[in-house]
């Protein structure tokens, strides 16, 4: 009897070890994937803030002599978004691939780097744009009050993390995390009264057609009230002055 039950002992014993290495083949790629799929996420979030950086960037240097080239752009993103979390913010400071500047959270099941290389794997593109509407035909050229017209600011920022090496699918995905932000970088807003002025008295007579209204007040003597407001000079341009019929 002893001898049945030592046979059915070792039986059970060993369908458990086969029951405990069946489980763990299915339980040790899943404990190994949450942690990576924390960490793309993470990724892709840092991915979406480096983008808003770019973008706003343009808001800051939105004319064409003061804008950041993409290389530039690209080598404080790499450093200030994808390298430790306390990287000082100073000027032409790079990311390099060392330990000492690589963000020890993205890492692998093995230690190793997502981003192995940063200048490989994380890449910046900007665009600037027009975007005319049915006014910008009348006032934003040379003809109306010379408002720029590459308004529009694009920024896109990619980062291709490493391919992870024994564990499917990851083995052979080519994962692309890409994030873009865009930004009207110049709405057409002045700055001050006395910039309206400016703007207002350079302006061509298809935009301010004052002259030629001029021309006819002094021929008739007076500008024919439907067009100006009686009250108003002729060709006296003054922002803080509210026309009179928006007082009443």
């Amino acid at each position: 009897m002893s001898a049945v039950r030592s046979i059915t002992g070792a039986a059970e014993a060993g369908a458990s070890t086969v029951e405990f290495i069946a489980l763990a083949l299915v339980l040790v790629p899943f404990f190994l994937i949450v942690p990576l799929l924390g960490k793309y996420t993470d990724l892709a979030q840092t991915t979406e803030i480096a983008s808003r950086y770019v973008a706003f960037e343009g808001t800051i240097r939105n004319s064409a002599s003061s804008l950041k080239t993409d290389a530039e752009l690209a080598a404080e993103v790499r450093r200030r978004f994808y390298s430790t979390s306390d990287a000082p913010i100073k000027t032409h400071d790079v990311a390099i691939n060392i330990p000492a500047h690589r963000n020890p959270v993205w890492a692998d099941y093995q230690g190793k780097p997502l981003l192995a290389d940063f200048d490989a794997d994380v890449a910046v593109e900007t665009k600037v744009e027009s975007k005319h509407v049915p006014a910008a035909a009348v006032f934003s050229g040379r003809a109306g009050f010379n408002l720029n017209e590459a308004n529009l600011y694009t920024g896109r920022v990619t980062v291709r993390p490493r391919k992870l090496a024994l564990l499917k699918p990851f083995d052979e995905l080519d994962l692309v995390l890409s994030r873009t932000t865009s930004i009207l970088v110049d709405a057409w807003a002045a700055a001050s009264p006395g910039m309206v002025k400016v703007k207002v008295e350079g302006a061509g007579a298809a935009a301010y057609p004052i002259a030629p209204l001029e021309a006819l007040g002094s021929t008739l003597g007076q500008v024919p009230p439907l067009i100006l407001d009686p009250a108003m000079d002729v060709n006296d341009i003054d922002p803080e002055i509210v026309p009179g019929d928006r007082l009443r």
